[in-house]
Formats: C-alpha cells, structure tokens, sequence
C-alpha cells in the first residue's frame, strides 16, 4: 500500500472507530436497562446491526481509496 493511501484511510478509520464505540455503549445501555428480556433483545441487535453496517461501509472506503476512486463525484 502506498504512504498517500495510508494517509487517507486514516480519517474514515477514525469516524468508524468513534461510531462503533457509540454503538457499543448504546448496547450495554440497552441491555442494563430494566425491561422484558425480549425487549432487550430486540434494542441490543440494533446497534450490533449499525456496528455492522459501519464496518463494511469502512471496507468498502478503504477499498475504493486503494483502487484509486477517491473522489465519488467523477463518476457523474
């Protein structure tokens, strides 16, 4: 991998990082509170489902910036 890429995939990392770790305490939140267990349930698959999607958003980034399809907008 080239130092300019590196240098790039450094902020998305970042922000990934910041949403996973607000999507973890959102789950621990969820399953301290005093409800139903099924209800527990359901708010705690939520956040892992956004953990989820934040980390194949992050893969797909870091792949578009290795293949050199930085900017977005020159495709219209």
């Amino acid at each position: 991998m080239k130092p300019e890429h590196s240098k790039k995939i450094v902020a998305p990392a970042i922000i990934a990082g910041i949403f996973i770790c607000y999507y973890l305490c959102f789950l621990v939140v969820c399953l301290c509170i005093p409800v139903p267990t099924p209800l527990k349930l359901l708010f705690g698959i939520m956040p892992l489902a956004l953990m989820g999607v934040t980390i194949f958003v992050l893969v797909e980034r870091i792949q578009e910036i290795i293949s050199g399809e930085e900017d977005d907008l020159s495709q219209y």
